[in-house]
């Protein structure tokens, strides 16, 4: 039996981040078939089959081809066993990435060789560097036309503003693509298409040295020469290579290759899990001392919850990071929020929707537990007589509201019922008119896509057939002196008092002139733009 040290130590938890489209979702599905969890991938658009993306499982993502929710994945490679956050690239579900990061001890940014670095990768980069955690880049589709590798590296570092090291070098693109020079091993792996699309087996790599006459056959005189000319400028010119600067998050190793097709895969998942750390140690909140991964007692964080990933059962489940120790399935923990002891039934490890009951899972797993409405996004629970508290998960200030009004009116409870669950998700935000009840409901979301995802999930899961009217606020802000009178708040006249489910005072406006202008009005007010609890 491996110990507990052991056991955890061979953990690797990571988030892979991108813009939409730059193929996070199929470099996740091969890098599962490399660790044996699916035979074959399906791509995201796949045209030769019939098959979807394994880690998009709504039926929404599969009809659209794009990521909605993250999800966790699960698998062993060499002796380590790793689990992956996919999380959504689309611009309009980034609230759900933003917490899923949260869970990561490190971030794998896939970024496309055509485009360089693109504005959602900005925005996701920015949440990494707020906890420092490593991040690793995959320049992906080298096999289609790509930009100069030169000016990827000096892009990625002018746009993020961290230094970058290429772990290997591309040779040509496009049709032309050659393969890569692995800069530790001094040696070329080429890469032969076999003309299909979609690289769904395994590829073998072909292996040469630098300078040896073989490799002109391989890959042609020209890029030969070429190929040598880049390497030595690179040796003389890039940075060196920095361990603890890449485990610091402040230089991050540069890999090509193509995912698509399946090449330069495996050997970034090599050099990924050497470089990698083992789960990190958390900040206890309250006591502001970091929680050891290996002790015994066990803790962990809700960071996601999602309702009804099973069509048979309706169910809602919260995700948890466990953050120390061993979870059991049966075993007692204490909530902290809720202040009391609950018995954690099921545990159960997630292939996206499939799921498989879990007996036993260490520091750095990601687990699913039944949740009959207890849990919410940033709770934490644990055991032993000193009780650990981490850090809440802010939330995100949304920028587009709309009223929401059901068509069949009979319907009622249900329509409730599927909001608030859709609500406690986190996708989106409700609000009431203050001092009203539950007759005007406001939603508020971070990206319009939510809309459509609302009416859908809504339409499909719960019955409910709902109209959305438009508001045209775009800034809210929360209270932040609660025994404010709000009755007696001057106001201007394009602002709206609402209040959030837990009944805290917010304000709405149209543009950020008026926030300034209510606040010139009202001595003494203090407004924040993220809400705390």
């Amino acid at each position: 039996m491996a110990s507990l040290r052991e056991e955890i130590e061979s953990r690797r938890t990571f988030a892979i981040i991108s813009h939409p489209d730059a193929g996070k979702t199929t470099l996740t599905e091969k890098l599962l078939l490399y660790g044996g969890a699916i035979q074959t991938a399906g791509s995201v658009k796949g045209k030769q089959s019939a098959k979807h993306a394994v880690s998009d499982w709504m039926d929404i993502e599969k009809q659209r081809g794009i990521s909605v929710t993250s999800s966790v994945l699960q698998f062993n490679y060499q002796g380590k066993c790793i689990n992956i956050l996919d999380t959504p690239g689309h611009q309009d579900f980034s609230e759900d990435t933003y917490r899923t990061l949260m869970a990561a001890d490190c971030a794998v940014m896939v970024i496309d060789a055509a485009k360089g670095v693109e504005a959602q990768t900005i925005k996701l980069f920015k949440v990494c560097t707020l906890r420092h955690i490593p991040i690793f880049t995959f320049v992906n589709k080298m096999d289609r036309e790509a930009r100069d590798p030169f000016e990827l590296m000096e892009n990625i570092e002018e746009i993020l503003g961290i230094k970058t090291y290429p772990m290997n070098w591309p040779i040509s693109c496009g049709k032309d693509f050659k393969g890569v020079y692995d800069r530790s091993a001094k040696r070329v792996l080429a890469f032969s298409s076999d003309g299909r699309a979609n690289g769904v087996k395994m590829v073998d790599e072909v292996e040469a040295e630098l300078g040896d006459a073989a490799l002109d056959e391989l890959i042609g005189t020209a890029n030969h020469e070429k190929l040598a000319e880049d390497i030595e400028l690179l040796d003389g010119a890039a940075e060196e290579f920095d361990l603890e600067a890449v485990q610091h998050g402040e230089l991050s190793p540069v890999f090509f290759g193509s995912a698509l097709t399946n090449f330069g895969v495996e050997p970034f998942l090599k050099e990924f899990l050497r470089l990698t750390p083992a789960p990190l140690p958390r900040k206890d909140a309250a006591s502001g001392e970091l929680v050891d991964p290996c002790s015994e007692q066990f803790s962990g964080f809700v960071f996601k919850i999602q309702a009804n990933m099973n069509k048979n059962h309706r169910d809602r489940i919260a995700f948890l990071r466990i953050c120390s120790g061993k979870f059991e399935r049966g075993m007692e923990a204490f909530h902290v929020q809720e202040g009391k002891n609950i018995k954690l039934a099921t545990g159960t490890s997630l292939m996206a929707d499939d799921r498989a009951i879990v007996s036993e899972a260490y520091a750095g797993d990601i687990i699913g537990l039944f949740d009959p409405g207890i849990f919410s996004i940033g709770d934490t629970l644990c055991t032993g007589k000193k009780h650990v508290q981490f850090a809440g998960i802010p939330t995100f200030a949304p920028e587009h509201f709309a009223r929401v009004t059901q068509v069949d009116t009979m319907k009622r409870k249900q329509f409730m019922k599927g909001m608030q669950q859709i609500a406690q998700e986190g996708a989106i935000q409700i609000f009431q008119e203050f001092n009203t009840g539950m007759e005007e409901i406001i939603v508020g979301v971070v990206g319009v896509l939510q809309f459509d995802v609302l009416k859908y999930r809504l339409e499909n899961e719960y019955n409910v057939e709902i109209r959305l009217e438009n508001l045209p606020y775009e800034h809210i802000r929360w209270i932040k002196n609660k025994e404010l009178d709000l009755d007696k708040l001057t106001g201007t006249s394009d602002m709206k008092k609402i209040q959030d489910l837990k009944g805290n005072p917010l304000l709405l406006f149209v543009n950020a002139w008026s926030v300034g202008m209510v606040l010139d009005r009202n001595e003494g007010l203090e407004l924040e733009e993220f809400g705390r609890d």
